[in-house]
């Protein structure tokens, strides 16, 4: 018994091999035609996808596809013209499936598109200065009905050298006072805040998981889990926007929290990495980017940066110390229509309005 399931297993083997090098030798009978396919694109272009075949086989039809969505297909080897002014921004893997022969098989290939758009630099105005607790390592930074909501990492202290715990916390704006919090065990490393229908949302960093509390009581009233990092957590009244630390900020159902899209963030140029704290503003994504004391205001639809905010003064105006760290916080309070920015481990909290 066991000489007959070892033959069986190496006929199999033989078999699934063979298979394997027909495939690869079918698809190399085909390929995209670099002279009709640019590596970058913008939005208000469009692709010209058709087939190089130099082996003159005859091609029955060809189905496309850019992110496993199907586009269209033709008859022959026909040119297939595609716009692209509804795709995303980022990579977009394309695919022909190609029927020739009485076969039948499938190619891939890649393209960019980059953002069309000139990003405005805003400018601003400091209005008020508030007290901050300096040893708040901010991650979310949120108002909600008149009351600001802090998401802290277990950072450095101020001035100690120590890591703190992450914790979840109401303050007053005004004075900086803690007015209510809860702390996350210490394997926990807290992230991003949002508010949405009396449910506060609070992500780890790299656990993978997340809360949800009562927003007045802050009681826990569920734990979900993600596939990536959790860095920054925003919403539009009806979906939650996640952000990982890359260039693509997730959206999520917020009551499944389930991932059910996704957009990337990019310039003309450039895809925009490092994607952290999170506030939605009149329609926009506002987001710090880790490492620059800079927000990119992001179209949320496609992901195209429309504008940016430079904020590099603002740490000249708070107290240096051992442990201070970068900007990040972002809060827009709906009553005052004013925006308030800190940074992690900042004495100071800035309520500004742009220019």
């Amino acid at each position: 018994m066991l000489k007959v399931k070892l033959f069986a297993f190496i006929v199999l083997s033989v078999v699934s091999s063979a298979c394997k090098e027909d495939e690869n030798e079918l698809k190399k009978l085909f390929s995209f035609d670099a002279s009709h396919l640019k590596q970058v694109y913008k939005l208000e272009e469009s692709v010209d996808l058709v087939l190089s075949n130099e082996k003159n086989k005859t091609i029955d039809s060809v189905v496309y596809f850019i992110n496993e969505n199907k586009i269209g297909a033709v008859k022959g080897n026909e040119k297939f013209h595609f716009g692209l002014e509804k795709q995303k921004l980022g990579n977009q893997d394309i695919k022909a499936l190609v029927y020739f022969e009485g076969k039948n098989i499938d190619i891939t290939d890649s393209f960019t598109i980059f953002s069309s758009i000139t990003p405005k630099v805003l400018s601003y105005k400091i209005i008020n200065t508030y007290s901050h607790d300096m040893k708040a390592y901010t991650q979310g930074f949120e108002f909600y009905r008149d009351t600001l909501f802090e998401g802290t990492g277990n950072g450095a202290g101020a001035g100690t050298g120590t890591r703190g715990k992450s914790s979840l916390r109401k303050t007053d704006y005004k004075t900086g006072k803690v007015l209510k919090t809860i702390e996350l065990a210490d394997q926990y490393f807290g992230e991003g805040i949002t508010i949405l229908n009396n449910k506060v949302y609070q992500l780890t960093w790299q656990n993978k998981e997340g809360y949800v509390y009562d927003a007045a009581t802050f009681k826990k009233e569920k734990t979900f889990t993600y596939e990536t990092e959790g860095w920054g957590l925003t919403n539009d009244g009806k979906q939650l926007y996640l952000s990982d630390g890359s260039e693509k900020i997730y959206i999520y159902n917020p009551e499944t929290l389930k991932v059910t899209d996704f957009i990337s963030v990019y310039t003309q140029n450039s895809k925009i990495e490092s994607i952290n704290e999170l506030e939605w503003i009149d329609g926009k994504i506002w987001a710090n980017i880790y490492g620059k004391d800079a927000i990119a205001i992001i179209n949320p639809a496609n992901g195209s940066v429309e504008g940016v905010l430079n904020l590099s003064e603002l740490k000249s105006k708070v107290t240096n110390h051992p442990d201070i760290d970068v900007l990040n916080g972002i809060a827009y309070n709906p009553k005052t229509k004013t925006i308030f920015v800190t940074g992690k481990n900042w004495d100071k909290t800035f309520e500004i309005v742009i220019e």
